[in-house]
């Protein structure tokens, strides 16, 4: 997957100034390796941070510039780095990048991963040396065949060049880096399961507290961080927090540039890195070109299929997480999906629900039960054999799977879209409620014991 562009975009030339990411891209879509790297002044933000900064030094600069999480969460860099332990006694700590991005309609990691692979090496380098780890782990999707590949080249060309290893840059700093395979599992892209699938056990979330930071890989200090997050990481630190905060649109609360794409029947779908606070329209209409001719929106998904939909007036919202959160869902990956016309929205949740359902875990009731249970009324009112009071089920187990009432964000992220696609669309789910079911039986009287 290749950066695109089309229509006012086409006129938007990516510099270090204002797409710290992906400045360094070849036009081509090739691999950008070592010697082309540092010729684009790659590690030269690593070199700064080893010669001139204090390892409490770049966490303070990583929080006082405000990056968030780009996995999802959005939970800021900097607080979480300060969870880690300051007793220098504890010297086994490790550093997990979670690359298992397995969240449908988001493919932003694999294009950095696939393009520039030292960028991302480059960003667990300073990170490890701010969180004084000494190992480093590439949790990585195990579809991604080209990322893997490329990610084992890139570590190996660090490796020769003394940018990874034994006494990096001659600081006395080592630190090791292997790129790891998942076997597949969308539960993996919460951190605790991931830890545990590392390890080699079932990819079960795990009870927090106690948290990574003070319990994770191997029972050590351990910090998990989204591809796309560390990635920023050298920008920060080689133009520092101001310049960060300045790529931001007017009105943003989040800082910096994003990944943001549109999928679906658009005219140009694609992947773009803009400013937060741009909004969903000019994402839909400057970028990706707009629906394709003869279709028309319907309703579009804002990051992933773990948000709830929106309808086209709200294209007007702003893209970073408090002004999604505005129009009633979560930003999410910021990889948004166009839902056109044509499409029935009780068979896309049936799809959808499916996927969640084969991806849970299995460890808490709510998920384990309550997801399958949603599939096979959807399944039913699919086939127009809904019975009278399904869509109230599928409304209660939306409130059920909600935020707290599972033991991780798996079922709440799966019944999102659901809640929405009913509150937007009802008609069409009650189209699927069969008409001999829409007189309800008398209860029958009840039986009483001894009588």
């Amino acid at each position: 997957m290749t950066l695109t562009s089309f229509g006012p975009a086409n006129r938007i030339k990516r510099s270090a100034e204002t797409h710290p990411l992906t400045w360094r891209l070849r036009d081509d879509g090739e691999a950008v390796w070592l010697d082309e790297y540092q010729a684009k002044n790659g590690y030269a933000a690593a070199r700064k941070a080893f010669a001139d900064m204090g390892q409490d030094d770049i966490v303070q600069t990583v929080k006082d510039s405000g990056l968030k999480g780009r996995g999802g969460a959005g939970f800021p860099t900097g607080v979480k780095w300060g969870l880690m332990p300051k007793d220098e006694s504890i010297n086994i700590r490790y550093l997990l990048c979670n690359a298992d991005e397995m969240e449908p309609n988001t493919w932003k990691d694999r294009m950095l991963m696939e393009q520039l692979p030292h960028l991302l090496i480059e960003g667990m380098l300073i990170s490890a040396r701010a969180l004084k780890t000494y190992r480093g782990y590439i949790f990585l999707r195990g579809e991604y065949t080209t990322a893997a590949k490329h990610l084992n080249r890139a570590v190996e060309e660090a490796k020769a060049a003394g940018l990874l290893g034994k006494n990096i840059l001659g600081s006395g700093f080592d630190f090791e880096l292997f790129v790891h395979t998942g076997a597949g599992r969308y539960i993996c892209g919460e951190e605790t399961a991931l830890i545990n699938s590392l390890e080699g056990r079932r990819a079960n979330p795990r009870s927090k507290p106690p948290f990574p930071a003070a319990v994770g890989v191997w029972g050590k200090p351990t910090c998990v961080n989204n591809v796309e997050t560390l990635c920023n990481v050298p920008a920060i630190i080689a133009d520092g927090v101001d310049w960060y905060k300045s790529l931001a649109r007017e009105g943003s609360e989040d800082m910096g540039t994003k990944l943001m794409g549109f999928s679906g029947k658009v005219k140009n779908p694609g992947l773009w890195e803009l400013p937060f606070g741009v909004t969903a329209r000019e994402l839909f209409e400057d970028y990706a070109g707009g629906m394709r001719d003869g279709y028309k929106l319907k309703c579009w998904q804002p990051g992933g299929a773990g948000t709830g939909f929106l309808l086209p007036e709200h294209l007007d919202a702003q893209m970073y997480a408090g002004g999604i959160a505005k129009v009633g869902t979560r930003m999410g990956t910021g990889l948004a999906m166009a839902v056109d016309d044509s499409v029935n929205m009780v068979s896309l949740l049936r799809n959808m629900e499916e996927f969640f359902s084969r991806e849970s875990c299995g460890f808490c009731t709510p998920c384990r039960d309550g997801l399958p249970w949603s599939v096979k009324l959807l399944r039913a009112i699919e086939n127009g054999e809904g019975q009278a009071g399904d869509i109230e089920t599928l409304l209660g187990l939306v409130g059920f799977l909600g935020p707290g009432k599972t033991f991780c964000a798996h079922a709440p992220g799966a019944v999102e879209p659901l809640g929405s696609a009913i509150k937007y669309f009802r008609p069409e789910f009650e189209a699927g409620i069969a008409p001999t079911s829409a007189v309800v039986p008398p209860p029958a009287k009840p039986i009483v014991v001894g009588a």
